[in-house]
């Protein structure tokens, strides 16, 4: 493993994919066990994409109280059915949230017909839940949730709110496999904004694959503004980045000395 720090932001990088999963949920599990010492319960926001799958998968097998943790997701596509595959919270159920004895799962609803309503009952709960850990990715526009360049806000005033999707994070959703073409891809969603996803204490980046070199260059070294999004990463303490060696191919020789 390859360690080195970039401003506030730890990064971690592997030689494969699956021993950056490991790694990332063995410091998880970690961090959820240190704060359950400290409180009776915690709460965690989940990202849900392919990237995310083994350190799902690694969640599955730690010894920890899920009893005492509140589980939320960080965004939804708007307009598709409630059992669609695609629907992050149903990816989500079938990776982990169906599968583990939650506190609670709180869930985002992809059918729900009023988005400003939706959006003030999801901000509602968690606001009265304050977020602890947030496992999340970057995707392939720099992304964070579904905060794209053109409407990501570092001072966003809303909690979670509806946004347009640019055509670099809809093709993303196909070379995925998520959908089997670009025009099936939803073109809104709702996300939690970046001051959402901020204000957690903890945060555990996961972005593996060669698709995502780009963007984990640009989150470690282009200048931190709201173009990359994930560049504010660089600004959060108790922030790890996990990459395994696709995605890290064009991180600076200098930086694994």
């Amino acid at each position: 493993m390859i360690q080195f720090k970039k401003e506030c932001l730890d990064v971690k990088i592997m030689p494969t994919r699956a021993e950056m999963g490991a790694v990332a949920a063995a410091d998880v599990v970690a961090c959820i066990k240190k704060l359950l010492a400290e409180k009776d319960e915690i709460n965690i926001i989940f990202a849900a994409a392919p990237s995310q799958n083994e350190v799902l998968a690694g969640l599955l097998t730690a010894d920890v109280d899920w009893s005492r943790v509140n589980a939320f997701h960080m965004d939804e596509y708007i307009g598709l059915p409630a059992g669609a595959p695609q629907c992050f919270s149903n990816f989500l159920k079938a990776a982990i949230f169906e599968k583990l004895p939650f506190r609670s799962v709180n869930c985002i609803d992809a059918s729900a017909t009023d988005a400003a309503a939706e959006c003030k009952r999801y901000g509602d709960l968690l606001n009265a839940n304050p977020t602890d850990i947030v496992v999340m990715g970057i995707g392939e526009n720099g992304h964070i949730a579904f905060n794209d360049p053109h409407v990501a806000e570092f001072e966003d005033k809303a909690v979670i709110k509806p946004v347009g999707l640019d055509d670099t994070c809809r093709q993303q959703q196909v070379n995925d496999g998520c959908f089997a073409k670009f025009a099936d891809v939803p073109e809104y969603a709702l996300t939690l904004t970046i001051p959402t996803l901020m204000r957690a204490d903890y945060h555990f980046c996961v972005v593996p694959a060669a698709t995502k070199a780009n963007a984990v260059q640009r989150t470690l070294y282009g200048a931190v503004s709201e173009e990359c999004p994930a560049t504010i990463l660089r600004t959060k303490e108790n922030c790890i980045l996990y990459c395994d060696a696709d995605s890290a191919a064009l991180v600076n020789a200098e930086d694994f000395k």
